[in-house]
């Protein structure tokens, strides 16, 4: 079991009082104690706690166990090793110079063009005359305020001037429609996905020592190839549907997914509804360019009577998107460590997915050939019964339920 911080901080409370009247070999002896009274982890835990090394610890455990009298001898005020740093001043400011100017981005800094562990570190500074371990690197670092870290997908790039007035925009399309008990639906493709003994990112439990055993490569298998799975999120329902392709993410195969849904679970859940708002990316099989997504829901309106508006995310913010993090999230969290061995696996795991605020959702597989390539004309395109709103026409606009000719 792990030993937790507030043992810990009982630990170093009594040590900060009882360690001003101790010797050394006391000290040890008392951490010695400690650790043993602790069991399994106690002399890591005790050293952190103590602002000691955990092999003083260890010594102190090993010299109890021991039964015999420690030795007499106790350092003088002062004696042991001296820090690094008061060994050589410039230490600091050397290490500093290696990682601060990588920071900065300056590309003259030595370590520009390497990965800077902390082995490559102390090379470098033994190298220019600092001649250091590891480890000391790795301490230094951390007294700097410098830690091991990943990335963070935060920057946007170009900030489109009008996008904070798109998301107000949107949102208040939003509430008019949920006000009016009409149907708001946030739409998606999820990351394709490949079929077979592939590793899936996450952790699940299994045996200890038993992993699932997946593929070494990630080449696509040409007879299971991919999955395309294409989302919906009912904003007020709570609930989700999601049609697996296997073949291409077309805008035809979008607007397919949005009339299953509508056909399936939409229409017995908004019984009254005589709009339709979609909320979607810019960019994609969904994307506000896309002549033939238009062309797709100006037949889905004609053939359900609804008047569909389409509200598109600026661009740029495609994380935003509410079906994002109330549902493909999800899924991903209940598929994690698992290989998606088949589609019918993967319909399996999509469907079993669920929340503690009541989230459902349905999948199925669609197998049926969407080709791509098509285009539509400007005749075609001028026939369509489509109003632009007078903010932002090409990411706000309305299909009217007309059939078209």
């Amino acid at each position: 079991m792990a030993i937790g911080a507030e043992v810990e901080a009982g630990i170093r409370g009594k040590f900060d009082s009882l360690f001003p009247h101790l010797d050394e070999r006391q000290r040890r002896l008392a951490m010695g104690a400690e650790a043993r009274s602790l069991g399994h982890g106690g002399i890591k835990a005790v050293a952190r706690a103590a602002g000691a090394s955990p092999t003083t610890v260890a010594r102190g455990v090993a010299e109890l166990e021991a039964g015999g009298d420690p030795l007499k001898r106790v350092r003088q005020p002062g004696a042991g090793r001296k820090p690094q740093t008061l060994k050589d001043p410039g230490l600091v400011a050397a290490l500093l110079s290696l990682v601060e100017p990588e920071e900065r981005g300056d590309p003259m800094s030595p370590l520009r063009w390497t990965t800077k562990s902390i082995r490559a570190l102390a090379d470098e500074l033994s190298r220019t005359g600092h001649r250091v371990s590891a480890w000391t690197v790795a301490n230094l670092l951390h007294e700097q305020g410098f830690s091991l870290q990943g990335n963070a997908k935060q920057v946007e790039g170009k900030v489109h001037a009008d996008r904070d007035a798109q998301f107000s925009y949107l949102n208040n399309q939003s509430r008019e429609h949920l006000n009016a008990g009409q149907p708001v639906i946030s739409v998606d493709t999820k990351k394709k996905e490949l079929i077979g003994l592939f590793t899936n990112r996450g952790k699940t439990w299994r045996p200890a020592g038993d992993p699932m055993r997946v593929n070494v490569h990630d080449f696509p298998d040409p007879d299971l190839g991919k999955a395309n799975p294409y989302g919906i999120y009912d904003v007020a329902a709570n609930d989700g549907w999601v049609s697996v392709g296997t073949d291409h993410d077309t805008a035809a195969f979008a607007v397919e997914t949005i009339r299953r849904w509508y056909a399936g679970v939409g229409r017995a859940t908004h019984p009254d509804a005589e709009r339709l708002l979609i909320c979607a990316d810019g960019g994609g099989s969904n994307g506000y360019r896309l002549r033939a997504w238009k062309t797709e829901l100006a037949a889905l309106a004609a053939e359900t009577g609804l008047a569909i508006t389409v509200c598109h995310l600026p661009p740029g913010t495609s994380k935003w998107n509410k079906i994002e993090h109330r549902l493909f999230s999800h899924i991903s969290m209940n598929w994690r460590g698992r290989p998606l061995t088949s589609h019918q696996v993967i319909i399996d795991l999509i469907g079993t997915t669920t929340t503690r605020t009541g989230l459902t959702v349905h999948a199925e597989l669609d197998d049926s050939i969407y080709p791509t390539g098509i285009r539509i004309s400007d005749t075609e395109m001028n026939a369509l019964p489509i109003t632009r709103h007078d903010f932002h026409g090409e990411w706000n606009y309305t299909l009217q339920p007309t059939q078209t000719t």
